[in-house]
C-alpha cells in the first residue's frame, strides 16, 4: 500500500514551526475521524429515535440495573449534570423509569423499560462505548499524555462562554423556537 502524500502549504504561507508539519496533520486527523465516527453513529441512532447520548446513557442503565444518575455519570466519564439531563430525556420517552431505592428512599435507582429493552434490542452500538474502550485499551502513561494534551488544546480553543462541564457528544441545550440548534463535535 503506498504512502500517502502530505499537503503542501501554500506557496508564501508560513512553515511549521519545528518541522511539526506531519505532526499536526497526523494529529488533525485523528481528530476528524472520531469526530466523523460520532457523527456516523449519531446519524444511525437518529434512525432509531433517539441521540447517541441517550443511547450510550440507556446501555449503562440496561448493564447496570438499579444504578443511580451518579453511577450512570461514573460509567460514562461524564458529570452528573450532564447526565441527569440525558436521564430526564429517557424518562419522558419512556425508556427508563425511575424508582426509590428499597435501601435508601432518597436514591434513584434506574431501570430499563419494556419499550427502553425492546429500543436497545434493535440499535447499534453506541461510538462512545467503543471510544471509552479505545482510551481504556491505551497504557497508562499514554492515557495520561492524552489527557493532558487534550486539557492544553481545549484551554487555547474553548470558548469563554463554554460549559463548566460539557454534554455528552452530540448532547445540548435545546435550542428556543425560531433559532438554531448549537452543533456539538
Amino acid at each position: 500500500m503506498a504512502t500517502p502524500r502530505r499537503s503542501r502549504p501554500p506557496r508564501g504561507a508560513p512553515a511549521p514551526a519545528g518541522g511539526s508539519g506531519p505532526d499536526v496533520q497526523t494529529a488533525l486527523d485523528g481528530l476528524r475521524r472520531i469526530v466523523q465516527a460520532l457523527r456516523l453513529g449519531r446519524a444511525g441512532q437518529r434512525r432509531i429515535g433517539v441521540s447517541s447520548a441517550q443511547l450510550f446513557a440507556l446501555k449503562q442503565v440496561a448493564d447496570h440495573p438499579d444504578a443511580s444518575v451518579n453511577d450512570i455519570a461514573a460509567l460514562t466519564f461524564t458529570h452528573q449534570s450532564s447526565v441527569s439531563a440525558v436521564i430526564q430525556r429517557l424518562v419522558r420517552q419512556q425508556l427508563v423509569a425511575k424508582t426509590a431505592s428499597r435501601d435508601d428512599r432518597r436514591r434513584q435507582r434506574l431501570t430499563l423499560t419494556v419499550k427502553g429493552r425492546r429500543l436497545l434490542a434493535r440499535a447499534p452500538v453506541a461510538v462512545q462505548e467503543q471510544l471509552i474502550a479505545a482510551i481504556l485499551a491505551l497504557p497508562a502513561t499514554d492515557r495520561r499524555v492524552l489527557a493532558r494534551a487534550l486539557s492544553s488544546i481545549v484551554r487555547r480553543i474553548a470558548l469563554p462562554d463554554a460549559a463548566a462541564h460539557p454534554p455528552m457528544f452530540f448532547e445540548g441545550p435545546r435550542p428556543r423556537p425560531g433559532k438554531r440548534a448549537a452543533r456539538y463535535s
